[in-house]
């Protein structure tokens, strides 16, 4: 049977339900063929709430209209990452088999606020262990392949999220962003992905920070329209919260198919020494940032090249290596204590057990000073955009195209090959975690071979509002939610 509804966003999705023309009993029973019709091939939904979906979507939604919400969802089934954000009696797993068999005791404020919203969990989605690696393989579950090649990556950590949204299965999914969790399998997959700044999420009540604000939740989607109607669902602070955003203006989507003016963006190929990005950067993301350069003049915004020097010459590299490795060690430790037993070596992938043996070198001391880097590193970048005048820095999401499925392996003879390969794949995303601005990847670019190549923009801290607009202006100037990749429900 043809799936009339696979190019809907979210938001058309709930139109549809609130005039009555669909039900989310109707719509959750479609998103489930869609799963088993294209989970195998992918692997991308690794533990299935079926039976709660539906019992949510007949019990809530009988009918159009009973959920009065301000929210623009209302029925639509989600997925959620496997990673940070809980859902009360769901498996809870974060890719590792140290922690396989733990149900959720509670939701987080961040599932909360979703389900409030209309949103229905309809399953889990595959992540690589503790959301370490740019790719999605983790030893528990299996590799998550790219809709767009199968031999290939779909990015990490949210790559079973980004391979899910990417084949039709859901106009959207949960994902969070440690180091450019969000935006690298968004540029994998060909999708939407934004980071917000810090603080706009919560992350509660479990955790107040991870890593000292590292890391961040949003969402992958197909539409711009969807990932600001999401964040106008998920955001504000929750009681307790150690960081503050400042409060938008009115909901981010009125902002989309806002006029965004005339903005200044700095165009950045290449970032200074210190940043671990070893050789030239891959000729078709350099293709990609030139090409979304000459779509932003086109559509009369000034753009002009900007030297990796205003970023300065340090390390930060070595700094974030400390500040992730010690959240690898925060992973093992809060899992100790939470499942009350030893983890070992037996228990976690070889390269987790690496980075989480570094982590144990480091001490307190260590760590407070790499915050304190990253905290200048993150006033060295808003002086950037502010000193310049620059609205928008624009680069590419990644160094290279997607990679093959199996290079971030151990490599025994250079164990720390693994982390200068994930550095050279992903160097440009951690500016805007260490930064604490919002980011986000947009997929603008595909390649000879049909691949896509995502290109970062990154704006001044709180400044989500400038881009959903420019988002929106070059999503109306060069669509992309029509283009299907090799495994999609719709082909």
């Amino acid at each position: 049977m043809k799936d009339e509804l696979i190019g809907y966003d979210g938001i058309g999705l709930s139109e549809l339900i609130r005039k009555g023309e669909l039900t989310a009993l109707e719509l959750v029973d479609l998103t489930i063929r869609r799963i088993e019709k294209v989970n195998p091939r992918l692997n991308a939904v690794i533990h299935k709430m079926y039976d709660e979906a539906r019992r949510i979507a007949r019990e809530d939604y009988p009918k159009a209209g009973k959920r009065d919400s301000q929210s623009p969802f209302c029925g639509i089934p989600f997925l959620l990452k496997d990673l940070i954000a809980e859902c009360k009696g769901a498996p809870f797993n974060e890719g590792s088999r140290a922690v396989k068999g733990y149900v959720s005791k509670i939701d987080s404020e961040l599932v909360l606020r979703y389900k409030a919203g209309g949103l229905i969990m309809i399953g889990k989605t595959n992540t690589p262990e503790f959301g370490l690696l740019p790719t999605t393989e983790p030893a528990l579950f299996g590799p998550t392949v790219n809709p767009w090649d199968p031999s290939l990556t779909p990015g990490g950590s949210s790559g079973g999220s980004a391979a899910a949204v990417a084949a039709g299965v859901v106009p959207m999914a949960h994902g969070n962003d440690g180091g450019g969790s969000i935006r690298i399998p968004s540029s994998c997959c060909g999708i939407f992905g934004l980071k917000p700044s810090r603080g706009r999420n919560p992350l509660g009540p479990l955790f107040g920070d991870i890593a000292s604000g590292i890391a961040y939740e949003h969402a992958l989607t197909r539409s711009v329209r969807d990932s600001a109607a999401l964040l106008d669902v998920s955001s504000g602070p929750d009681l307790g919260d150690p960081y503050y955003c400042k409060p938008k203006e009115r909901p981010f989507l009125r902002e989309v198919g806002q006029n965004p003016g005339r903005l200044k963006i700095g165009v950045l190929t290449g970032v200074p020494e210190g940043y671990g990005i070893e050789g030239p950067m891959h000729p078709d993301c350099e293709a990609a940032v030139k090409d979304a350069a000459r779509l932003c003049e086109g559509l009369g915004h000034t753009v002009e090249e900007v030297s990796p020097s205003i970023l300065g010459h340090t390390d930060i590299w070595l700094t974030f290596r400390k500040i992730f490795s010690s959240f690898a060690g925060h992973a093992v430790k809060y899992w100790e204590k939470e499942l009350g037993k030893k983890i070992g070596q037996e228990d976690l992938e070889p390269l987790t057990w690496t980075v989480y043996q570094a982590g144990l070198q480091l001490t307190g001391a260590d760590y407070l000073v790499s915050v304190e880097e990253f905290q200048r590193f993150g006033r060295k970048i808003a002086r950037c955009f502010h000193e310049g005048g620059y609205d928008l820095l624009l680069s590419p999401t990644l160094n290279t195209p997607p990679v093959k499925l199996g290079l971030f392996k151990p490599y025994p003879e250079d164990p720390k090959k693994f982390l200068r390969l994930a550095n050279a794949f992903a160097g440009f995303t951690r500016i805007y975690n260490l930064g604490g601005q919002p980011a986000m990847s947009v997929p603008l670019y595909w390649n000879s071979e049909n691949l896509p190549i995502g290109v970062q923009f990154g704006a001044r801290f709180g400044e989500e509002v400038t881009l959903f607009r420019l988002a929106a202006q070059l999503e109306q100037a060069r669509p992309w939610a029509n283009r299907k990749p090799v495994i999609h429900c719709g082909s």
